[in-house]
């Protein structure tokens, strides 16, 4: 009789948690240690730059990181350190 080895590989897929899932969001000194992670700031979903310049959209969106900086929102617009 043979023996068979069944082996199930499950790409992409985490059972449980991780510290890494479960860490604190990152806090920044100020907007260029922001910009050493994230060049166009953090801002929460459905922000909008108000400026008189080019508005940002290319600001990475999140809302964990954005609450853990909204000290360097300082335009109030939801995006923190948003940079073109």
């Amino acid at each position: 009789m043979k023996r068979i080895a069944i082996v199930v590989i499950t790409a992409g897929l985490v059972f449980g948690t991780s510290a890494v899932a479960d860490a604190a969001p990152p806090t920044y000194k100020n907007c260029d240690a922001m910009h050493v992670d994230y060049p166009h700031g953090v801002g929460k979903k459905n922000a909008t730059d108000k400026t008189s310049g080019k508005k940002v959209t290319s600001f990475t969106v999140n809302n964990k990181i954005y609450a853990a900086n909204t000290k360097s929102d300082r335009d109030k617009d939801g995006i923190a350190c948003e940079k073109a």
